[in-house]
This record gives structure tokens, sequence and C-alpha cells, in this order.
């Protein structure tokens, strides 16, 4: 009974973060919505090995970045559409230079963005990062190098559009 009350503390505590770490990888509420969950419910099955050695939330973002990549796998080939709705909701960002970053971090392919998600947002290193996609060192830096130069290109392209010079 003790480990449910800490799982449901855990999951009090840190759900929201790993939500937002969900729309970080995929960049669709929906599926950050389903990685949370998917991933929890996965936490919860091996919660009592978990707490005991690991870090529950550290573990938890790892099945996270794990099913996303999956997914991304899974769908290689087959394009999800869905018409939004006419009204958008987005959170307010503090600039509209991080505005311009979301936007540009969208427009990445899914290996990319997760690449650059687990370097700088999770500060994993490349053979870390290797290892949780399962994919080589070499890759991960070229995906990250892709990945930049493309971030780049467009944050320069959208801020020459603006006539902004920063």
């Amino acid at each position: 009974m003790e480990n449910d009350s800490r799982f449901e503390d855990f999951v009090a505590e840190r759900a929201d973060a790993l939500l937002r770490y969900g729309y970080v990888l995929s960049g669709n509420p929906h599926d950050a919505a389903d990685l949370t969950q998917e991933a929890l419910i996965r936490l919860h099955r091996a919660w009592s090995r978990v707490r005991r050695k690991q870090d529950p939330e550290r573990y938890t973002r790892v099945i996270m970045a794990r099913l996303h990549i999956s997914v991304w796998r899974s769908r290689r080939r087959e394009q999800l559409a869905w018409d939004p709705p006419e009204e958008t909701h987005l959170d307010a960002l503090p600039s509209d230079l991080e505005e311009g970053l979301w936007q540009a971090m969208d427009g990445l392919p899914r290996k990319q963005r997760a690449v650059l998600v687990l370097r700088y947002y999770e500060q994993l290193t490349d053979e870390e990062i290797a290892r949780v996609l399962g994919i080589s060192r070499g890759t991960v830096r070229s995906h990250a190098s892709l990945g930049l130069s493309r971030l780049r290109t467009t944050i320069a392209g959208h801020a020459a559009a603006n006539g902004s010079t920063r």
C-alpha cells in the first residue's frame, strides 16, 4: 500500500512536467498525453524496482523517448492528419524568439527533434542518446548537426522576413 501512495505522490508531483516533456518530444498535445499515459502505466508496473534503484522521473523520460521513437518507426510511411479546430489555443511563450524556436522544432524530422530534446533538454551525452534511441553515436551526432543547422536556417529566415536582426 505504501508503494501505491508513493507512486500516486510521484504522479501528482511530476505528471505536468512529464506531459510537457512529451510535448517537446512529439510536438503534438495528443501524442504527448498518450506518451505520458503509457509511460506512467509502464512505470507503475516496475515501480517497486525503479523506486529503489533509480530516479523514477529519469526512468519515465527514457520510456517516453523510446515510445516516441517506436511510434515514429511504425508511422514512418504513414502520415496521419487531422483538421485542427478553427480556434487555436497556444500557451503564451515568453518571447518571439522562443515561439520561433518551437515552430522551427515542429518542422524537424522526429529523430532530429528527439536527439535535440535529449541533448539540450535532458542533457544526455551522445552515448546515452544512442542507447535510448537505439542508434549509433555517429548517427546521434549527424542528427544533432542536421537538426541544429535546419533550426539556424529556419530561425534566420523568420528573422529576416520580420526585419529583425537578432
